[in-house]
């Protein structure tokens, strides 16, 4: 398994990191059966610690956790209890999804991009054009998965929308998580 462990303005040890191995592992290794990488961030905001992870296994899915805390070493471990609850309330839905998929996951490439927010004072003026400003622009990967995999995907990864190309009809769908608490579901020309 990879691992990339790093701060922002932030020296991150070595202590820190073999404390991250050993414990990410460890937590993996029960629930995940083969991850591939992990991505570890740690950054600080006045007096508190903040670490993000970012695990991807070897399923097609992504699991992410943050915390916050006043000590660094806590932080992490907070983050990785709630790895750990996440994956114990998948496991057995982690280990269907990989004993009914022969082959790995297939990712499409895209482009994401950021747009920049309207400023509140000035959605009473008439904009001067109806193109956004683009902020950022990145690749992106649509996984191949079946809607109940999506719904995973977008649970495990604390995600408001997931974007997939569903397996059975093979086109763009869209899963998402509506006010009420329940979860949303497009599928485009399904109405044909």
């Amino acid at each position: 398994m990879r691992y990339q462990i790093s701060g922002k303005q932030i020296d991150v040890g070595e202590a820190l990191q073999t404390h991250v191995k050993t414990e990410l592992g460890s937590v993996l290794e029960k629930y995940a059966g083969r991850p591939t990488d992990a991505m570890v961030v740690f950054s600080k905001n006045a007096h508190q610690y903040a670490c993000e992870a970012v695990v991807h296994l070897s399923t097609g899915l992504t699991s992410q956790a943050s915390a916050r805390a006043n000590e660094i070493y806590a932080a992490f471990d907070q983050c990785a209890e709630k790895m750990d609850k996440q994956l114990r309330r998948y496991k057995r839905r982690l280990k269907d999804h990989h004993k009914a998929r022969t082959e790995p996951v297939e990712l499409t490439e895209a482009s994401s991009y950021i747009l920049a927010a309207t400023d509140g004072a000035a959605e009473t003026d008439e904009p001067e054009t109806l193109q956004p400003m683009i902020i950022a622009e990145m690749e992106t990967r649509i996984p191949s998965i079946s809607v109940g995999e999506a719904v995973m995907q977008m649970e495990l990864a604390g995600a408001p929308v997931l974007v997939f190309r569903n397996e059975g009809r093979d086109r763009v769908n869209v899963v998402y998580r509506r006010e009420d608490g329940n979860i949303g579901w497009i599928d485009p020309g399904a109405s044909k």
